[in-house]
């Protein structure tokens, strides 16, 4: 053979090589596909019905819809590429060591587009030791080519029951690695077991439980969350009153290197009439996430606490950028929160003024704040500090049951400090505003207080009243009625279309369209009765403002307490024939998110006025004459420390009603 010859026989023989190892895929089995079908086999193999490197979603899909009880996925050197899938019942899908299922590019298009979704399922499993199921989290935050969401999730399960995931390692999601959630009001997703899985880089959360019974987290590993809010390694946050956590444990877990908490419990949706709790946090550890466990729940009113029991047991919480333990708006008639013989080591070094152990009151409690217990629990900390702060921005919600042993390891010493009463108070002085009875509004009808007065339709609000809001709108019968309503986002993110419900005064509920995110929605509807319309809009995080060319509208709270953001201006409200005195009560949200508020008296003269309020404040008045009602108003500014974003009023003992001009002002009707 020449040479010639030589060189042309090689690279044939390195083509055809290349070509074998490009043509690596498993060949189809319709034989085997067919005894599946017929029930002769009940372990499959998912190449059976075909494997395309570019596209395997048909293949995957009919293999899980085979009703196979085993389910193989081969590891093929190569991902199996494909868009969403449905899971099904009764069945176990083993994927093999080194198998990547991989989301495919430049589709999942949808906000709420999953890598795999079960919805109201029984009895499924899905084990991968070595496996990967991930998607392409970069590009899904990337505006140009994806539409802003949080719900792109590799495993959605919603009302499910018996599920087991195993040896899985969850990458780089839209949203969570896993999310529990409801498909049904009340049913939550059930005996569900999550064993040595891996949620990695994910977007919102590793793991978010909405509803949830019998569930079981054991030595998972939740790290390097980020890209949206929460961005929690876990986040158990209902969205409901009729959901519930009970029987949750998570167990040998780490929660690592998450811009947001290791470990989150937001319960406010929760009452007093919900399921009562049962959570345990057993020999888990947090490294180097935000703040380390951080447990919230309602205390807004008389019924706000969830009942039950939250436990954390041989935790170890290290260096957090804020607090090792946080814990918010905890009525004392509660839940019982235990944290029993854990660690909280080095946390908040560069936040000097934040304790290792933060309680906080929110502007709206109502009750006092405790029934928490620290047994036996130690704080490493380099800084010269008290161990735990409070923070009361309602004024007025004092501590009670706070009990247990803290150690603080400072500098090579050790104090062990008993939390008795008086050592409570001397950490923490609890602070006592006037008590005002609440302006009852039960029953209570709505009138113009200056009913000859028109009001200005070019003067419109600008108030902007954040997640659920509530407006009333004057109106007599036979007249036609036209209003808008604008959403706006609260940092990142586009808002979601926002329920509008209109509520006559007698009480006749009417579903409007919802508001829309983009610009302002208009409205019109004709009056069927003579008075106060009550306006109640949903815009979830954000905000919403109405106006109205064509009538009164007013800012209105059935709790009292208006939950503003990023709002100044001066506001009319009414004060009452007979009223003896009143108070308005203002508070920022936090130590930079402040606001300067002035009252002012009906001839405009300031009473008094407060600059860079972020712990609450009270303005009490009486008014000039108790036999005639007055129109007080409030003028909120820019504060000299802090920016204007989240701040809180509550009127007290007046009606909670406020207007941006006098004229468009509603009073009590006589």
């Amino acid at each position: 053979m020449n040479l010639k010859h030589l060189v042309v026989f090689c690279l044939a023989l390195t083509g055809l090589d290349a070509a074998r190892a490009a043509d690596t895929s498993p060949a189809a089995n319709p034989a085997a596909v067919e005894e599946v079908r017929s029930g002769k086999r009940k372990v499959a193999r998912a190449s059976w019905w075909g494997f395309d490197p570019a596209d395997s979603t048909a293949a995957l899909q009919a293999a899980i819809n085979s009703g196979a009880r085993k389910l193989i996925v081969e590891n093929t050197g190569a991902p199996w590429i494909t868009d969403k899938l449905q899971l099904a019942s009764h069945q176990e899908i083993v994927f093999e060591k080194g198998v990547v299922v991989q989301a495919k590019r430049g589709v999942f298009k949808g906000t709420s587009d999953a890598l795999f979704n079960a919805s109201s399922k029984t009895n499924i499993t899905l084990t991968g030791y070595g496996a990967t199921l991930k998607m392409w989290k970069q590009d899904y935050d990337d505006k140009t080519q994806y539409k802003h969401a949080e719900w792109r999730h590799v495993l959605n399960f919603h009302s499910c029951e018996r599920v087991r995931v195993a040896g899985l390692t969850l990458a780089d999601s839209g949203g969570d690695g896993i999310y529990l959630g409801v498909a049904r009001k009340g049913v939550p997703c059930s005996d569900v077991v999550i064993r040595d899985v891996a949620c990695v880089n994910n977007y919102r959360q590793g793991i978010s439980v909405i509803s949830a019974r019998n569930l079981l987290i054991e030595n998972c590993v939740l790290k390097d969350t980020w890209g949206t809010a929460p961005e929690a390694g876990i986040d158990f946050e209902p969205n409901h009153v009729s959901e519930e956590l009970s029987n949750c444990v998570m167990r040998n877990c780490v929660s690592e290197n998450n811009r947001g908490d290791a470990y989150t419990f937001y319960l406010r949706p929760l009452r007093g009439e919900s399921k009562p709790i049962s959570i345990r946090i057993e020999n888990c550890r947090s490294v180097g996430c935000r703040r380390s466990a951080c447990f919230v729940t309602a205390n807004d009113s008389d019924t706000a606490g969830v009942k039950g029991t939250m436990d954390f047991v041989n935790c170890k919480f290290e260096s957090g950028q804020g607090a090792g333990i946080a814990v918010g708006d905890k009525p004392a008639s509660g839940a019982r929160v235990s944290f029993v013989n854990c660690q909280v080591i080095n946390a908040a070094t560069n936040q000097p003024a934040t304790a290792p152990i933060t309680l906080s009151s929110s502007s709206q409690a109502v009750e006092e704040f405790g029934n928490i217990r620290f047994a036996n629990c130690t704080i490493t900390d380099p800084r010269d500090r008290l161990p735990m702060s409070y923070h009361d921005m309602s004024g007025g919600a004092g501590l009670r049951d706070l009990t247990g042993t803290l150690i603080v390891k400072r500098g090579g010493k050790r104090a062990k400090h008993a939390l008795t009463p008086k050592l409570i108070a001397e950490w923490m002085p609890h602070r006592s505003f006037k008590q005002i009875t609440k302006f009852v509004t039960r029953d209570v009808r709505f009138e113009p207080a200056l009913p000859a007065a028109k009001p200005d339709a070019s003067r419109r609000c600008t108030a902007r009243q954040r997640e659920l809001s509530e407006w009333l709108l004057w109106a007599e019968a036979g007249q036609q009625v036209a209003f808008t309503v604008l959403i706006r986002p609260v940092g990142k993110g586009t808002p979601r279309p926002a329920p509008v419900t209109l509520i006559a005064p007698s009480g006749k509920l009417t579903k409007l369209k919802d508001a829309q995110g983009d610009g302002e929605t208009a409205y019109s509807f004709q009056a069927a009765e003579t008075g106060a319309h009550k306006l109640v809009c949903e815009p979830h995080n954000w905000t919403t403002t109405v106006n109205s060319a064509t009538h009164r509208v007013c800012i209105y709270s059935t709790s009292g307490s208006i939950h503003f953001l990023g709002t100044t201006g001066e506001y009319f409200f009414w004060v009452p024939a007979g009223t003896k005195e009143f108070a308005v009560k203002v508070s920022g949200d936090n130590g930079g998110e402040r606001i300067k508020a002035a009252l002012r008296d009906p001839d405009g003269r300031t009473v008094e006025e407060k600059d860079s309020i972020a712990e609450a404040h009270q303005f009490l008045a009486r008014p000039k004459s108790d036999s005639a009602g007055e129109i007080w108003s409030l003028r909120l500014d820019k504060p000299t420390i802090g920016v204007v974003e989240d701040f809180h009023v509550q009127l007290q003992g007046i009606p909670p009603v406020f207007s941006h001009t006098k004229e468009s002002l509603l009073r009590p009707a006589k």
